[in-house]
């Protein structure tokens, strides 16, 4: 269960959920796709056109050669005692290839979907359908999500316990802002809500759904508008693995020319615990996403070569603090490591 703390405005978040979806479009994986805002047909319409293995070597070349250009131009700012020092690897990923590459630019032709096979939700669909219901004290627009997740593991064969009939498959499900006011819940539009619990019980059964089923599930969420701590400690406690991102759109680092080279950070709270009862924490604390022509991606925020006057002093400040981070992270930076192990 991967957790997302949305963005502001949407964004950026909403790339990593159509990227997760496209994923297992590539895979042949099923899906199963929930909203209340935007319809999933909608959206699996939007999905990122994946990179063949030319294509993407060649988008990531004029990358590498665009950045090439950039270091060039830093190298005459830097001063000449400080060029040979070895440079700092912006990329986290491994040297492997993981996964596939995706044009942002460009929508995912129909032809991919015909091999999978995809469900969808849509709230305002499934109240017309049916009416008002409340199962355990639970939201009833959760309670209906629920009944859907559940019917499609049993139906299509998804189910662990039972003996796979057919090949084995993946269900990949994805929940687009739950927890929004669309659901009918009230954790982002008050600060004391009266239907607390029902998020935490939707996501307790979701859970044990997912473990014991052939699936992985998605799920963003408006963190942003829950003013109830207690909640999001709860929430996260439920989830294997949350990611926040946060967008420089609005705020004081979008003119900042430290960050002018990208478009926001990610905060990764929680990774996936195996084979302990505590939850591991990630070394790197500095990483930073930037949209680019074709690509989305995540690197590691490394000080720019040059700090000019322009720059405040409380801006210097703010990056003194994030070298402090890169250096405490266990020590894994210290000794050299060139990427993240998630």
């Amino acid at each position: 269960l991967v957790f997302t703390e949305e963005d502001k405005y949407g964004l950026y978040s909403n790339l990593l959920f159509k990227y997760f979806l496209a994923e297992g479009v590539v895979c042949g994986h099923d899906l199963f796709v929930a909203s209340a805002k935007e319809h999933p047909d909608h959206i699996l319409k939007e999905l990122p056109a994946p990179l063949l293995d030319d294509t993407y070597r060649n988008e990531l070349g004029e990358e590498a050669t665009a950045v090439k250009s950039e270091d060039f131009q830093d190298s005459m700012k830097i001063a000449w005692r400080y060029q040979n020092l070895p440079k700092m690897e912006a990329s986290p990923t491994t040297s492997t290839k993981f996964g596939h590459y995706y044009d942002v630019s460009k929508t995912m032709s129909p032809e991919l979907f015909q091999s999978v096979k995809w469900h969808s939700f849509y709230l305002h669909e499934e109240l017309s359908l049916q009416p008002k219901m409340k199962t355990c004290n639970m939201n009833s627009a959760y309670a209906r999500l629920l009944q859907s997740i559940q019917r499609i593991i049993y139906q299509e064969g998804f189910d662990g316990s039972d003996p796979q009939k057919k090949q084995k498959n993946i269900l990949r499900i994805g929940i687009q802002s739950l927890g929004s006011v669309l659901w009918g819940d009230d954790i982002c539009s008050s600060d004391t809500p009266e239907d607390i619990n029902s998020l935490t019980k939707f996501l307790y059964v979701l859970r044990g759904l997912l473990r014991k089923s052939l699936s992985a599930c998605i799920i963003t969420v408006p963190a942003h508008l829950i003013q109830n701590k207690a909640i999001m400690e709860r929430v996260t406690n439920l989830s294997d693995m949350v990611v926040g991102l946060e967008s420089f759109i609005g705020s004081e680092r979008e003119t900042n020319s430290l960050y002018k080279d990208y478009h926001g950070l990610v905060h990764v709270h929680q990774i996936p615990r195996l084979n302990s009862l505590i939850c591991d924490v990630s070394d790197t604390k500095d990483l930073a996403f930037r949209l680019k022509r074709k690509l989305f991606t995540i690197e590691r925020l490394h000080l720019p070569p040059d700090l000019s006057d322009t720059v405040s002093r409380a801006s210097k400040q703010d990056l003194a603090e994030s070298a402090k981070l890169l250096s405490s992270g266990c020590g894994a930076m210290a000794i050299g490591k060139k990427h993240l192990d998630f």
